[in-house]
């Protein structure tokens, strides 16, 4: 983790969080699309130790479901699964973004959630503080097009294209090195291919 942080290139890093419980193909096509359509330089998973909203029934050891998680994105060498709540003794995304950003100073980041988890996030803890500290770009997901656009309405943010943000990200860096973050909240909703996996789906299946 520390050579990560604290790698001295400038990158557009997108995060992905969750308990990947276990991770699967639908959060493969999500990290490829954010890649690909953001022009980013890398993926960071976020593997959480014990998500504040779900139950610990049924939820694997983290050892695993990082292990996991390494096997489906092993193919790819920008997407980087990792645990840093174990570090930070927190499971919140407003604490772990804004440690991330200091920890990574040069790193120009974008919260990066499923279309689903939008309609859900104004029941996170300090959602607010989490779309001021860093853009986010929203992948569309089989049934909750409609949903998250109206609920990215209360956002209250500045939406902008993929392009646009993939640009915004790039001009974050400057010659120093240092990410400067303008004042303005953005967000991004990332339509085309859907894809239906889901881990509470898959559960379902392990279990017969």
């Amino acid at each position: 983790m520390p050579a990560l942080f604290h790698d001295s290139r400038r990158r557009r890093v997108g995060l992905i969080g969750g308990s990947f419980n276990p991770a699967h193909d639908g959060h493969l096509h999500m990290a490829l699309t954010a890649h690909k359509t953001l022009q980013l330089d890398e993926i960071w998973m976020l593997v959480s130790p014990q998500n504040p909203l779900k139950s610990t029934a049924a939820m694997q050891s983290l050892a695993a479901r990082i292990d996991h998680a390494r096997q489906i994105t092993a193919p790819y060498p920008f997407i980087k699964v990792i645990s840093p709540e174990v570090g930070f003794r927190s499971s919140y995304t407003y604490k772990t973004l804004n440690s991330l950003k200091v920890m990574a100073p040069k790193m120009a980041f974008t919260w990066i959630m499923g279309a689903d988890n939008l309609v859900q996030f104004f029941s996170w803890r300090e959602w607010r503080r989490i779309k001021n500290t860093m853009p986010i770009a929203v992948i569309d997901r089989p049934s909750y097009s409609y949903q998250a656009i109206c609920a990215g309405r209360k956002l209250k943010s500045v939406r902008l294209s993929s392009r646009q943000l993939a640009k915004h990200l790039t001009s974050q860096l400057t010659k120093d090195g240092v990410c400067q973050t303008r004042k303005a909240p953005f967000w991004c909703f990332i339509a085309g291919r859907r894809h239906p996996a889901s881990a509470t789906a898959l559960r379902a299946l392990q279990g017969k």
